[in-house]
């Protein structure tokens, strides 16, 4: 499932969308199919499937919740949308996998960071990441979607801030793990979440950040 088998189901899907549905999809179709083109560099694939679901997922301004707050409403919107459970099965194949060693590792875990940057050495950080991942065991067995996909895109997000703010070297031989399995985890979560979203025609994802304004 890639870009071309989906942007064929949505353009035959078209007249069913609304405008700002299809609008949202052909911009996160569009940066999937950019990522594509970046098989041999995770770092730059990674970045461009973000992009990609910050196209999917992105609400209007105004809205004065968190990020947080926004990707879990997406999350429960998709899910509602998800009738298959396509989500969870995808989660239940792959946790054993990338998404385990994601959320074992440290360096995209937030607390380790601030306890570094506040040279906080009561080790507290270290009780949240070990429940942190008992937790993401026990939401994937209680079969809470939203609560797992929550935990890993804490880790993905961290990940993100450190690609695109300069926190980390490009292809840089330091901390490869969390760069690799992050783009794993995306090349396969992105596109299922568009498919699903191509497949929900009657389910509102929000106005769009920034609509289309025809040129003068």
């Amino acid at each position: 499932m890639g870009f071309v088998s989906l942007k064929q189901k949505q353009k035959s899907m078209q007249e069913q969308l609304s405008e700002s549905h299809n609008i949202r999809l052909h911009r996160a179709l569009r940066w999937l199919e950019r990522a594509e083109q970046e098989m041999d560099d995770d770092d730059a694939q990674f970045i461009f499937l973000w992009i990609a679901f910050n196209a999917a997922y992105a609400d209007e301004f105004g809205n004065e919740n968190a990020e947080r707050t926004n990707l879990n409403n997406f999350f429960a919107t998709l899910t509602k949308a998800d009738k298959k459970d396509r989500i969870y099965q995808l989660l239940f194949q792959s946790f054993t996998g990338e998404i385990r060693t994601l959320i074992e590792n440290k360096f995209v875990f937030q607390p380790f960071w601030k306890a570094l940057r506040e040279h906080d050495s009561s080790e507290s950080w270290k009780t949240r990441f070990e429940a942190s991942k008992k937790a993401a065991m026990a939401k994937l067995l209680e079969h809470d979607t939203v609560a797992v996909l929550s935990i890993i895109f804490d880790r993905l997000y961290i990940l993100r801030n450190q690609l695109i703010h300069g926190g980390a070297t490009w292809n840089s031989s330091v901390n490869r793990n969390q760069v690799s399995d992050g783009t794993k985890i995306m090349a396969k979560l992105v596109p299922l979440m568009v498919d699903i979203m191509i497949d929900s025609p009657d389910q509102d994802f929000g106005a769009l950040i920034y609509p289309v304004i025809p040129s003068q």
